[in-house]
């Protein structure tokens, strides 16, 4: 028997209904029948139909997400996380009452000491709705918007390497495989703009040691492809193949497509494969995209008070500053998920030269980039996260000296800040002890900040579920702690 004729007989209960459900949805016109076998077969049914997505569980305070993300963890000790007192300390040992045994990485467990290293920069402390935040002079520009910042100074994490912990900050998860947070709000929220994906990601090369970045970090995992990050390049077409070769036009293209989206349609007529649609979708968005991007990379109509504010970089494409005029830009066309990436602060040796000139490329722009959004009413429904995937630790790798020091990864505390969306503007949350080592007030882990910036999307984090071999699977797992305190 031919294998296709096979698999038909060879019907499943659960493909039985969804076969059932098309029928009754392309019978009536509509697509009730698909939604009440949806509600039976919960959010895998409703994704896989094209028809429905399963959309917030109340009224969000967010309606986008621009998630700026540190690859290489920055140092928390020499950006945000103050402690003067470090300084009658240089050179001493870290005392084993902090340290706790916990454990270290290879690159340092075999050092002899473990002097503390105080940070070499100056803070000063910006006014914000509370009592006032420190920043390091790395940051003067971030200090002008610190009233619309909201710092946690208690994150934590399990992972201590880089692969895993980018992995889990992503994800939820350290395996790889899981949809990643872009994906989650794509499924979750669906699109605003049927001309741009709903999730994308920029890159910018960084100045130090960069680590490995994987495209599974933006993936959709086992949710149906078309919720994956779409990266834009930042030389040449902004996406590949996205211009139409030589001698052909736009009218060749449009009878290409249509004449492989039939050819789809009817094997998606045959087989229950989900990513067939998934596979039509996408052709669809880059035909729209051969528009909406071209416009969308054009800064000819920005003013100049706002191209200048950004920096100096802007015009470059590919580095920090043009990454977040663009990530503005994306978000006033309604694009879900704009994730920008800066490479480069892996820093376990030469820590002050290195982290310098990172601080310098992402500090106006960033600012700029606050700012612009507030100016242009987007702030208010954008969420903004900026984080590295953990800390740094206060003692030296290698050799210490007063103008130069390294430091190792540190996953029991470190500092990341959020604003708009619904976060509360202006104040900081949790507290760490003299050597920045532990948490003493207020632990906020991933599955909580997962919890609680799903909360502000809409969602009940226990709630927005994917059935996939077997069970529900969700972003925070079978954790995860709504943070009130950072609710405005």
């Amino acid at each position: 028997m031919h294998p296709i004729d096979q698999r038909d007989l060879d019907l499943t209960r659960r493909r039985f209904f969804g076969l059932a459900g098309a029928a009754v949805g392309a019978t009536i016109g509509s697509a009730l029948g698909t939604t009440a076998l949806s509600t039976i077969l919960g959010g895998q049914a409703r994704a896989e139909s094209g028809l429905l997505l399963p959309g917030p569980h109340f009224r969000p305070k967010a309606k986008r997400v621009i998630y700026l993300h540190m690859e290489g963890a920055p140092s928390q000790l020499d950006l945000f996380d103050y402690k003067p007192g470090l300084r009658e300390r240089f050179d001493e040992e870290l005392p084993d009452s902090i340290r706790q045994g916990q454990r270290l990485t290879g690159m340092t467990s075999g050092q002899a000491r473990f002097p503390v290293a105080p940070s070499i920069f100056q803070f000063t402390r910006y006014a914000n709705r509370a009592d006032g935040v420190w920043i390091s002079e790395l940051m003067p520009h971030l200090g002008t918007v610190a009233d619309q910042l909201c710092f946690i100074h208690s994150m934590n994490t399990d992972a201590i390497n880089h692969e895993p912990a980018i992995t889990f900050f992503q994800t939820g998860n350290q395996q790889p495989g899981r949809p990643s947070f872009g994906a989650w709000t794509s499924y979750g929220l669906g699109s605003m703009n049927e001309n741009l994906p709903t999730f994308v990601v920029l890159i910018t090369q960084g100045f130090g040691n960069m680590q490995a970045l994987s495209a599974r970090f933006w993936g959709s995992g086992f949710l149906p492809s078309t919720h994956q990050g779409c990266k834009l390049r930042s030389a040449g077409d902004p996406v590949l193949y996205l211009t139409d070769p030589a001698g052909v036009s736009r009218d060749d293209r449009r009878k290409l497509l249509d004449l492989v989206a039939s050819l789809n349609e009817d094997e998606a007529q045959r087989t229950p494969d989900p990513e067939i649609q998934t596979r039509i979708a996408q052709a669809e968005m880059a035909y729209r995209m051969q528009m909406s991007v071209p416009d969308l990379v054009d800064l000819s109509n920005e003013d100049a008070a706002t191209v200048a504010a950004y920096g100096s970089d802007v015009k470059k494409p590919g580095t920090f500053a043009a990454n977040c005029l663009l990530a503005r830009r994306l978000a006033e066309r309604g694009v879900r998920f704009i994730q920008l990436y800066m490479r480069g602060w892996d820093q376990h040796g030469n820590l002050p030269s290195e982290i310098r000139l990172q601080a310098k490329a992402v500090d106006q722009p960033i600012a700029a980039l606050i700012g612009d959004l507030a100016q242009r009413g987007l702030l208010d429904d954008t969420l903004v996260l900026w984080a590295g995937e953990f800390g740094r630790t206060v003692y030296s790798q290698g050799t210490l000296t007063a103008d130069n020091y390294g430091r190792d990864h540190h996953p029991r505390c470190f500092t990341l800040w959020l604003a708009g969306g619904g976060i509360a503007p202006g104040i900081s949350y949790g507290s760490t002890d003299d050597f920045s080592y532990n948490i003493v007030e207020n632990p906020v882990d991933v599955h909580d900040l997962h919890a609680t910036l799903l909360k502000l999307l809409g969602f009940d984090h226990r709630k927005l579920n994917y059935h996939h071999q077997g069970r529900d699977f969700r972003l925070t797992d079978v954790f995860g702690n709504v943070v009130e305190d950072l609710i405005a």
